[in-house]
């Protein structure tokens, strides 16, 4: 049996061997980014490992366009669509593991395919007028005032029990 030294610098040896596939790990993670261009090549974006938009460029052609805030929108979900293969090919110190599996999994929940342009999924057509696109999230959606109701009708005079009929009950 191992005297308890040997056993204290056996487990340091494994703790500080762990430390290093971390870091190495987060690292390669680091590095993982995913590019890409719009259709027509106008926009182009970068998104790192985590999805967020690192870098967009703008085509002189497309910066007056009314749709131009969508066609980023959709480069962008293209970009975070292809992480999981880049995560795959860029991390190769956890490649085939059971935490690779994972990450790629919840990378594909996270980021998934986007719709095909023009795409409606049974829901109505796009606004057509700018205005329309958007609504204030501060102003509550206008009700319209609900009508007041009718006044009651005036008790008819030969249906009063005369009991109260002077108005006074404290004779």
């Amino acid at each position: 049996m191992s005297n308890p030294e040997q056993l204290l610098a056996s487990f340091d040896a494994k703790i500080a061997e762990a430390k290093r596939r971390g870091d190495r790990m987060q690292a390669e993670l680091a590095a993982v980014s995913v590019s890409e261009r719009s259709q027509d090549g106008q926009i182009a974006v970068k998104v790192n490992h985590l999805g967020n938009l690192v870098g967009l460029e703008i085509g002189h052609a497309v910066r007056e366009k009314a749709n131009l805030a969508d066609e980023i929108m959709r480069t962008v979900q293209r970009a975070q669509s292809k992480l999981a293969g880049a995560v795959q090919a860029g991390i190769p110190s956890i490649a085939g593991t059971e935490t690779m599996n994972e990450l790629v999994q919840q990378l594909h929940r996270e980021f998934p395919e986007p719709e095909p342009q023009g795409f409606v999924d049974g829901g109505p057509a796009a606004p057509t007028s700018e205005g329309a696109r958007f609504i204030a999230e501060d102003e509550p959606p206008t009700q319209p005032k609900p009508k007041p109701a009718p006044p009651r009708p005036a008790p008819e005079a030969g249906t009063d029990d005369d009991y109260f009929s002077d108005g006074d009950y404290l004779r």
